[in-house]
């Protein structure tokens, strides 16, 4: 399966949520007047990509049909969606000398620790060696979970007690990936309200802590974000964003929601990349994410989609 059609696949909810509205306006005012504006306007409000965005597809929309009349609204809207998520992202920042430190950070429920496992096993997949740090010791079975996923993916797990300090265990389990010469060692975390200050300080003694040990880590702080949770998660992206300093964003549960349209008003807001999305449950779902396919797939139709 190509990369367009794992899209269009994953993103088939939000998918329909925006060619429905669309397709009914267009087909009932195919010269769109005034009022079917508006209501172009508020139907894609509805999608959660953000006032912004949504108005800025209309006056395009307002534009190119004062020129001929008839316009091609999925195109416009494709188009400059692809233009508000900007170049597709590099990837992982690495660091110079191995190993690249990644943080993961969410509240509770995002997928942070499948997304831990998935992204191992990518990054495995791309020849680089992983280990993994079990830092969620407040959560039951958390620990173990990261074990079993571990397993999965064959990676070593570096873990300590339920109950003990997590910024100990990530100094740890950096020490033993400095030891063992590992490409990449990817932290999980424990959830946390983004409201709960103490919370947060926490987040930025394990930040210290890592870096004692390796001054430039952690080389990227990944904030996991549960799609379903549509406007809320640009909330908690602002405010992981102002404590932490988030470098990159992964999208978990993008197949199982009709409100993707939330990775748009993210990174138009806050200008952090979109570094990977999930789109299932299986380990190989995350994928790195592509605005030019996001786009497309969004709006593709079904004729398009069969010959991609």
């Amino acid at each position: 399966m190509n990369l367009f059609q794992r899209f269009r696949d994953g993103l088939r909810k939000t998918h329909e949520q925006f060619t429905t509205s669309i397709k009914r306006i267009v087909m009932r005012t195919p010269r769109l007047d005034a009022e079917s504006l508006e209501e172009l306007e508020a139907a894609l409000i509805s999608t959660d990509i953000g006032v912004d965005t949504a108005v800025k597809i209309v006056e395009v929309t307002r534009e190119a049909a004062k020129q001929s009349g008839q316009v091609d609204v999925f195109a416009i809207a494709r188009a400059e969606i692809e233009r508000e998520l900007g170049a597709a992202s590099p990837g992982l920042v690495k660091a110079e000398q191995a190993p690249t430190v990644v943080l993961l950070a969410g509240v509770n429920g995002t997928g942070k620790t499948t997304s831990a496992a998935k992204l191992a096993h990518l990054l495995k997949e791309q020849g680089n060696t992983v280990l993994l740090a079990a830092c969620d010791t407040f959560r039951a079975a958390a620990i173990e979970q990261l074990k079993i996923w571990g397993e999965r993916v064959g990676c070593d797990v570096i873990a300590g007690q339920y109950g003990a300090d997590s910024a100990a265990i990530a100094y740890d389990a950096l020490e033993a990936a400095i030891h063992r010469h590992v490409d990449c060692l990817i932290i999980d975390t424990a959830g946390r309200l983004h409201t709960k200050k103490n919370l947060m300080e926490e987040m930025k003694k394990m930040c210290r802590s890592l870096r004692k040990r390796l001054p430039t880590a952690p080389h990227e702080v990944m904030l996991v974000l549960d799609s379903t949770t549509g406007s809320n998660a640009l909330n908690q992206a602002r405010e992981f964003h102002q404590s932490l300093g988030v470098t990159g964003l992964i999208l978990t549960k993008l197949d199982g929601t009709a409100k993707g349209g939330i990775v748009i008003a993210i990174a138009r807001e806050l200008k952090i990349p979109v570094k990977f999305i999930g789109l299932g449950e299986q380990v190989d779902d995350l994928q790195p994410f592509s605005p030019k396919e996001f786009a497309a797939a969004l709006f593709a139709e079904s004729s398009e989609a069969n010959q991609s």
